[in-house]
């Protein structure tokens, strides 16, 4: 089972970090911080431990963009402001999915 701390992030072009998990169900987990992300805080640091919240998106196995994983009214393709546990709990659930 994935956790948060096993995500490997790489500096990002734009500034800050990011990290894709690809699952065996064949959706993905992006997870990205920095100035230009819904991230706390919301700055170009390359240490993902300086950064407490984190901006997140999940892709279908078609490489689209789903919302299956986030809250019902939630709008928006991707979902900012993300806590450690929060993205756990996103994990948790992308691998538990058609199990």
């Amino acid at each position: 089972m994935k956790v948060f701390k096993d995500l490997v992030f790489h500096a990002n072009r734009t500034g800050g970090v990011n990290s894709r998990i690809d699952f065996d169900n064949g959706f993905s987990l992006s997870v990205i911080a920095g100035g230009m992300a819904y991230s706390t805080p919301r700055e170009d640091v390359q240490d993902p431990d300086h950064f407490s919240e984190f901006e997140v998106a999940v892709f279908a196995p078609d490489g689209e963009f789903t919302r299956e994983f986030f809250p019902e009214d939630h709008s928006d393709d991707v979902m900012g402001w993300q806590s450690r546990a929060d993205i756990n709990t996103i994990l948790l659930q992308i691998q538990s999915h058609n199990e």
